[in-house]
């Protein structure tokens, strides 16, 4: 299974982005998505799952969740903005891999048996930070993270 891990569009959803996202079986969006037809466009590509980002505060944004917990497979994912959030000990409840967005900056790390990652931001460039999106492939109920930085 391929899942496509975005985030921080802030309502700029680039054509090399789609491109890279295409092929997936599943779409998550880590939050500051934007608005609603950066989902309409990304539902296009797979089903998708989505948390609400800081400045997802508009009435169209108010039936998402800030985290949300997603099992494919034997392997749990647990998905929030900003990781500075997280109120849980993943490891203890049993989930897999975290996956936040907020910093946009590409994190992959492994704590304590726990993938945490960070598809970096997918919309405006902020600073110097890369233009990227992730791929999480998911076999024989193993996790492996492919970072996808994007050429704009």
């Amino acid at each position: 299974m391929k899942i496509g891990l975005i985030a921080d569009t802030h309502g700029l959803l680039r054509p090399e982005v789609l491109a890279a996202l295409q092929g997936v079986d599943h779409l998550i969006h880590a939050g500051d998505i934007g608005g609603p037809q950066i989902l309409a466009e990304l539902e296009r590509i797979a089903p998708l799952s989505v948390v609400r980002g800081n400045n997802d505060g508009d009435a169209w944004a108010d039936g998402i969740a800030e985290r949300q917990t997603l099992r494919f497979g034997a392997v749990s994912l647990y998905v929030l903005h900003d990781i500075k959030q997280l109120a849980i000990d993943p490891k203890a409840e049993g989930i897999d891999v975290v996956i936040a967005g907020h910093s946009h900056k590409p994190l992959h790390e492994e704590r304590d048996g726990v993938l945490y990652l960070n598809p970096g931001s997918a919309g405006p460039r902020r600073f110097k930070l890369p233009i990227s999106v992730g791929l999480l492939h998911i076999e024989d109920d193993v996790a492996r993270f492919e970072l996808i930085t994007l050429e704009v």
